[in-house]
């Protein structure tokens, strides 16, 4: 167990957003206390924190609030950045970012949740072929740059990207399968079958107040 000071991550397991705040928390070998929670059941002391009631939401031993996943992030490599995940172009990186939380993010919304978007006449297959446009850019990307978005080692990009682009594919896996160009198919699957993104997924119950805070898994 971290020591009682260290930070309190508020966190969904599946939530991409808080999948990639806590994958740089994890390479920053970080000590932080992890409070799962239901998004239906927001513990008050997540809102108390972070009205705005998203996760992730990240209160420092200070009580400094850091309630945006990519500040999480930046914040986390901040304090140390051993793998190097920072060294990439700053104006690239952002402009993969994003395209990702922008346009591609919209794109697997109006796919993965159509019921939601039937005001907007939204078409899931539409943006299932929105979303693969972006994809087949990243892939020849990747394919150039020697199997990352930046080289043959992992970035920010692709730790702040990959969540999602997981997310697009398990919505439907046999299309990906068959549909999703290879280099970014590749890519994809070596990022879900890590051993540091296994470690972030592990399986807590809903925090509640005088339950156990368990340590953020750092994992290679």
């Amino acid at each position: 167990m971290p020591e009682a000071a260290a930070p309190i991550l508020y966190t969904f397991r599946r939530c991409p957003y808080a999948m990639r705040a806590r994958l740089a928390l994890s390479s920053a070998r970080l000590a932080v206390r992890v409070r799962e929670v239901v998004l239906r059941d927001k513990p008050p002391e997540m809102l108390d924190a972070s009205p705005k009631g998203t996760v992730p939401v990240l209160v420092l031993e200070s009580g400094e609030v850091i309630d945006e996943s990519l500040d999480v992030m930046r914040w986390a490599l901040a304090q140390a950045d051993p793998e190097g995940w920072l060294s990439a172009d700053a104006a690239e990186t952002d402009a993969l970012i994003a395209q990702n939380d922008g346009p591609f993010k919209r794109a697997l919304d109006r796919y993965k949740y159509p019921n939601r978007y039937e005001d907007e006449g939204a078409d899931p297959l539409e943006n299932r072929e929105a979303g693969l446009a972006i994809l087949q850019d990243l892939s020849e990307r990747i394919a150039a740059h020697g199997g990352q978005l930046f080289g043959p080692a992992p970035t920010l990009a692709d730790m702040a990207i990959f969540p999602f682009v997981r997310q697009f594919a398990h919505t439907g896996l046999d299309w990906w399968e068959s549909a999703a160009p290879g280099p970014v198919k590749t890519w994809l699957a070596g990022h879900k079958d890590s051993a540091r993104f296994r470690a972030i997924m592990a399986k807590y119950p809903q925090w509640a107040p005088g339950a156990a805070e368990p340590a953020l898994p750092v994992a290679g």
